[in-house]
């Protein structure tokens, strides 16, 4: 589920925007390129929705295309279970020469969202071109840095090169459905020897533009929030609809969503958040920018907090968000409703539990008859990974060479993505520098999802670099 800075928070750094070159064009590939988008294409077109899907088809797939590099069947393990024998994936390993050194692990997941081919323009499982953009569904989430990590692996067998950490890649399956099988959390339960890394790489960073073809920014995900969906529950014994009686379920839980609705979790920071509130309202030449160095260097700044507020992505960083979602209530269209049920879906900062968090709305709502229940037992807690300048300076000096004049920002994501597994056995996550998207976010778990063909050479070009120079 890639992760975009969106909002007005970084309306103001288009006067460092580097221009991306967008084409109405066919690019003229390179040699390598064109390897490449062979295997970016057949990644993309097998179709890894949860419904109608197989995940580990595109595994085998990307398995023959290791092994035609030179691995073995020693350095790669496929991994299913018989209960979800489609959402297989596999763990591939290319040894470093050092003994001390701990590996490091590119993590991916290759299942995508939905898609109906009745509502897209286009096939959403054929890799189309148009005006210097590749359309189909997973084009960007995940299949992008999926496709590029493969190629990386496949690229540095090629070259015979030999590394001094051991490189693990990792392609896993069911990031995007909230309690389907997940690969990566498998792996961390079942098989942690498999992907036990100094760090990981992940999704999570990469680059927005203006929409006019200037690449603004620059980020590095270091740290997001936890997923959690409760399920709030109201019953009544009902009764004819033509004798109406206060007493009514749906009532009873529309008032305890409006609580839902005014509470406000208390402000926090991290590392992290307080860098990028104070890098990035540095770099704004408005009220937003100086009530965010404000905020940072205070919390507790009413004042300050009113303004960033009014930007949602801002007021998400800085909190615990729970909203509503979805609704359930009534049996019949002349009868009292005997039931209500709502979810409620939040967004833990990093440290928070759910069983706190749950308990923070049983507060809010005060209402003991709103039975409140986790749908997702055993969520792990979210960690923060340090700032780590082994990571952050390899990622900042390659980011000046593929995208010159751009601010790198480190920043938290207030989504989710499979780093929170690999961070509950102790592995650092990094959503690292990639692919730049429009403000639109570029039909992300959308219609007509779409990836700009420079973007996507320029991120492989950039991520190959990457691994290298922390393999070094």
């Amino acid at each position: 589920m890639r992760k975009f800075i969106a909002g007005a928070a970084l309306a103001a750094l288009v006067s460092t925007a580097l221009s991306t070159g967008a084409a109405a064009q066919t690019m003229q590939l390179r040699p390598d390129q064109q390897a490449y988008f062979g295997l970016y294409k057949e990644l993309v077109e097998t179709n890894t929705t949860v419904t109608n899907g197989s995940c580990s088809l595109a595994a085998e797939r990307m398995e023959t295309r290791l092994k035609a590099a030179g691995y073995t069947d020693a350095d790669i393990t496929m991994f299913s279970t018989p209960e979800h024998p489609k959402d297989g994936g596999l763990v591939a390993v290319l040894p470093g020469t050092s003994k001390s050194l701990k590996p490091m692990l590119l993590l991916a997941h290759i299942d995508v969202v939905e898609a109906k081919r009745e509502d897209w323009v286009r096939d959403p499982f054929k890799l189309i071109e148009e005006d210097g953009f590749y359309y189909a569904r997973g084009t960007v989430d995940d299949k992008a840095m999926a496709s590029i990590f493969t190629d990386t692996m496949i690229r540095l067998k090629q070259q015979g090169y030999k590394p001094k950490r051991t490189i693990k890649l990792a392609l896993t399956c069911g990031e995007e459905t909230s309690g389907a099988f997940n690969g990566a959390e498998w792996l961390s339960k079942n098989r942690p020897d498999l992907i036990d890394a100094a760090f990981a790489l992940n999704e999570g960073g990469g680059g927005r533009t203006d929409g006019h073809g200037h690449l603004m920014v620059q980020t590095l995900q270091v740290g997001e929030k936890a997923y959690q969906d409760f399920s709030l529950t109201t019953t009544n014994p009902g009764g004819h609809s033509s004798q109406p009686v206060r007493a009514n379920a749906i009532y009873e839980l529309s008032e305890a969503l409006l609580k839902v609705r005014d509470h406000e979790f208390p402000v926090e920071f991290n590392d992290v958040t307080r860098a990028f509130f104070l890098k990035a309202g540095a770099m704004r030449k408005d009220e937003t920018g100086a009530a965010m160095v404000a905020l940072a260097n205070n919390p507790a700044d009413a004042a300050a907090l009113a303004v960033v507020d009014k930007d949602k992505m801002l007021h998400s960083m800085l909190r615990t968000t729970c909203v509503a979602t979805l609704v359930d209530a009534g049996h019949a269209l002349n009868a009292l409703p005997q039931r209500a049920e709502a979810n409620v879906n939040c967004r833990m900062f990093p440290g928070r539990t759910s069983e706190e968090t749950m308990a923070a709305l049983e507060q809010a709502i005060g209402d003991p008859g709103v039975k409140i229940e986790m749908r997702v037992k055993d969520k792990p807690v979210a960690k923060s990974p340090p700032l780590d300048p082994a990571i952050v300076d390899p990622v900042e000096k390659l980011a000046a060479k593929y995208f010159p004049g751009v601010p790198v920002l480190p920043t938290m994501s207030t989504g989710a993505t499979d780093g929170v597994y690999l961070e509950a056995i102790g592995i650092p996550v990094y959503g690292v520098p990639s692919i730049w998207v429009e403000p639109d976010g570029n039909g992300i778990h959308g219609l007509n999802e779409r990836v700009e063909a420079k973007a996507l050479y320029t991120a492989r070009d950039y991520l190959f670099d990457l691994t290298k120079a922390l393999a070094k």
